[in-house]
């Protein structure tokens, strides 16, 4: 059991705010198409949540967009997840929402609660930085790519390699 947990415990998130039904989210997910990464923002009303705190928690969130219910579930732990905020709190007295699947209207309405400042964290990916320490860390760099020589990198090679072959072509 002690491997297991020795395993698990360095991917879970550290920094997530306190996720329960009745709130209304902005999931950051990371969509990768080939070769490019983009954010994609996916807000709505937090339906569910399971499997507890561990690396298998789930939430599943509900929103309606031109009159069609979408719903997702979001792998909390996951690394396709960015970050999570919580933008209002429902007051609600049950764990499961289901029954806002059919509902319309006024029976669709949560009450809504004040959320504390403390309570208003977004999530933030294992090890992110400040903006301030990511300055320094670009600011160091550059001044170690000047001071060193240029290295051939492979992908620098492909390159070149590709360059020569347009120029003989033409």
């Amino acid at each position: 059991m002690a491997i297991i947990t020795a395993i698990i415990k360095p991917n879970l998130k550290q920094n997530l705010p306190d996720i329960r039904p009745g709130d209304t989210v902005r999931v950051q997910q990371i969509i990768k198409d080939k070769d490019k990464e983009k954010i994609q923002i996916f807000e709505g009303l937090v339906l569910a949540r399971k499997h507890g705190k561990g690396i298998n928690a789930t939430i599943t969130v509900r929103k309606v967009m031109s009159g069609v219910g979408v719903e997702k579930v979001f792998p909390i732990h996951t690394p396709m997840i960015k970050g999570i905020e919580i933008v209002k709190r429902g007051k609600v007295r049950r764990a499961k929402l289901y029954y806002l699947r059919e509902a319309k209207g006024r029976k669709a309405r949560l009450k809504r609660k004040e959320i504390k400042e403390t309570e208003k964290t977004k999530s933030e990916e294992v090890g992110e930085k400040p903006k301030k320490e990511l300055v320094k860390e670009v600011e160091e760099v550059k001044t170690e790519e000047i001071k060193q020589p240029e290295e051939k990198t492979e992908t620098a090679e492909v390159v070149e390699k590709l360059e020569e072959k347009k120029e003989e072509k033409k």
